[in-house]
């Protein structure tokens, strides 16, 4: 049974600092493409980064430059280091996996939907 796992969410200030974690379970972690999604109260969701098999990464263009998404294959955790947060980065986030062979950018823009889905864990951001 595939289980993806989210934790490190919680509250920070203006400009500060979140590191989420993301454990899968019960799939062959380096088959799939795995991602970092949010949903604001009132909003689409949206996708947040990508890494791809390779270690290649593609990022929603309002978070490039803060976030950073990476992998550990020894581990099968996903990370997604987020400095500089701002308001706007209030939401819930969720982790994903893929092993469809989707491009990264239709997964980023939800042209495509993963096969698996974790159940989230909330950013909030306070000005």
């Amino acid at each position: 049974q595939v289980r993806l796992a989210e934790s490190g969410g919680g509250s920070v200030q203006t400009g500060g600092s979140l590191r989420l974690s993301c454990k899968a379970s019960g799939l062959s972690y380096n088959n799939y493409v795995m991602g970092w999604y949010r949903q604001a109260p009132g909003k689409e969701r949206e996708g947040v980064a990508i890494i791809d098999r390779d270690g290649g990464t593609s990022y929603l263009d309002s978070v490039q430059g803060r976030f950073t998404i990476s992998r550990d294959s020894r581990k099968n955790i996903l990370y997604l280091q987020m400095d500089g947060l701002k308001p706007e980065d209030t939401a819930m986030y969720y982790c994903a996996a893929d092993a469809h062979g989707y491009k990264s950018e239709y997964l980023l823009r939800q042209w495509a939907q993963p096969m698996y889905w974790g159940q989230g864990t909330q950013v909030t951001v306070s000005s």
